[in-house]
């Protein structure tokens, strides 16, 4: 087909080129200005890969493009293009448009560009931004990429701070979405996504303090999910409701909301095979992981936030932490809840530690203290004090132990006083009586037949009452009353 009229000496060369796929290279860096031997308007580009000029046979028409100045709006919008195209170190005047069109490989590579319109994309092959500058916003929104999303190296700047600077929902990229060494100004949007080969984000920085740095609720990723190496969000992570099929990992990241009162990472809900949460340093923000089912976590105590959200969550395997750490681990919500505290120990009692198991049961209960009414507390804390609430009674006999020895000790200095005509008493004896006055009832006829004198009088009342709180509290432990199943929030 011959070219048509009206084309600079760039274009008859993208034209003449276009049939075998041969690259025209105008330059070898992107263009700052209209240099009039760079110019290509994008009308030629765009009757190109819509069919304008037929291949030659035994080639693979394409566009491919370096170094030129573009000018004008590409724009395929809804239409079917069957050629790769391919521009590298390129200026683009306008924002190209490729929503809802039917394409092959597309590469914007080392470009300049106000932003990119990939809505309804469906491409076979990959899309790459690699090593571009986006003044703009990058909108993906239900695009499906069968050979995968490539952004390493780019940098996005959002036009204005309420707008996304990567925007998309229902996104599906098949092979693998590679966001390598990045700098995006401007929430990212992934919500909804489908992340079949995996998201490697990997070195990339986020900035968008105070606001969302990225959204991916309900997003599923299969294989890995590398938010690590390097990776910075200056913003909240929002991963609520996603489903990673691999490892979630956070290795040697740095998570920092920009605010301390806001979510540095919002991962409630979520379903993962592991999660690796061990950043550079200690996470800036809240955390939550509530009512989420992560089968193996990897942490450490020195990344940890000041308050960190556990309700609700289920684990199988931990690592990374030592028992008191964890202990301050399902302490750190501000709201006591029982379920941090059961998980914990059920862990506990699962892996053998069943004494570490009890402590956990132990720390759950001293926590809960201080949602009681004074009463209550003081409740509490007598029930800890005389039988660590029933999962330590040895405590219980320690003190009957110690204070039968000291009713002894007084009884046999100040002996009481008979009650009983001498035929009907039986022989006084320190400790029996002591022992008498501590138990409840009168099991050996000592506490009915004498009556301590004195001042021994009151250390005889004393043994009385300690008795009644001492069995109470027994008994109290022995029916796990002092264990309720309930959350008294």
């Amino acid at each position: 087909m011959p070219q048509p009229p009206g084309l600079n000496d760039a274009e008859r060369r993208l034209w003449a080129a276009f049939p075998t796929g041969a690259t025209v290279v105008l330059g070898d860096d992107c263009p700052a200005g209209p240099l009039p031997d760079r110019m290509v308007r994008a009308e030629i580009i765009t009757q190109l890969l819509l069919g304008a000029e037929e291949p030659r046979p035994g080639f693979v028409a394409a566009v491919r493009l370096r170094g030129a100045y573009i000018l004008g709006q590409m724009d395929v919008s809804g239409g079917r293009v069957e050629y790769e195209l391919r521009l590298e170190a390129c200026r683009l005047v306008e924002e190209p448009d490729f929503s809802n069109a039917a394409t092959r490989e597309l590469r914007f590579a080392d470009c300049w560009m106000p932003g990119f319109d990939g809505g309804g994309l469906r491409a076979d092959g990959y899309l790459s931004l690699s090593g571009s500058r986006i003044e703009g916003e990058v909108r993906l929104p239900r695009a499906q990429l069968g050979g995968g999303l490539r952004m390493n190296g780019t940098m996005i700047i959002a036009s204005d701070q309420d707008k996304w600077a990567l925007f998309s929902g229902g996104l599906v990229v098949e092979v693998g979405t590679f966001i390598r060494n990045a700098h995006i100004t401007g929430g990212v949007r992934f919500v909804g996504a489908r992340m079949n080969g995996g998201l490697f984000m990997e070195g990339t920085t986020l900035v968008n303090p105070g606001r969302l740095a990225l959204d991916a609720m309900n997003m599923v990723v299969e294989d890995a999910a590398e938010f690590s190496r390097g990776f910075t969000a200056y913003g909240t992570l929002r991963l609520r409701s996603g489903r990673y099929n691999g490892i979630l990992s956070f290795s040697r990241a740095k998570l920092d909301s920009g605010d301390p009162e806001r979510m540095a990472l919002h991962a409630s809900h979520i379903q993962a095979d592991e999660l690796l949460l061990w950043p550079e340093e200690k996470i800036k923000g809240k955390v939550s992981l509530s009512y989420s089912r992560i089968e193996l976590i990897m942490d450490h105590p020195s990344v940890w936030p000041d308050e960190i959200y556990l309700n609700g969550m289920t684990y199988d395997t931990l690592r990374g932490a030592e028992f008191k750490d964890r202990l301050d681990w399902v302490s750190r919500d501000r709201e006591f809840h029982l379920q941090p505290y059961e998980q914990l120990a059920s862990w506990y009692h699962g892996i053998g530690h069943d004494d570490l198991a009890r402590k956990v049961q132990l720390a759950k209960l001293r926590a809960r203290r201080r949602m009681l009414n004074p009463v209550g507390r003081a409740w509490n804390h007598l029930l800890d004090w005389t039988v660590g609430f029933g999962y330590r009674p040895w405590l219980a006999f320690a003190w009957f132990a110690a204070l039968l020895a000291t009713g002894t000790t007084v009884f046999s200095i100040e002996k009481p006083r008979p009650v009983k005509p001498p035929e009907e008493l039986p022989e006084f004896h320190a400790l029996i009586y002591s022992l008498d006055l501590l138990i409840p009832l009168d099991t050996f006829g000592q506490q009915l037949s004498y009556d301590a004198v004195n001042w021994a009088r009151w250390v005889a009342y004393g043994l009385v009452a300690t008795g009644w709180v001492l069995a109470t509290a027994l008994i109290a432990g022995a029916t796990r009353v002092l264990r309720p199943n309930f959350d008294p929030r």
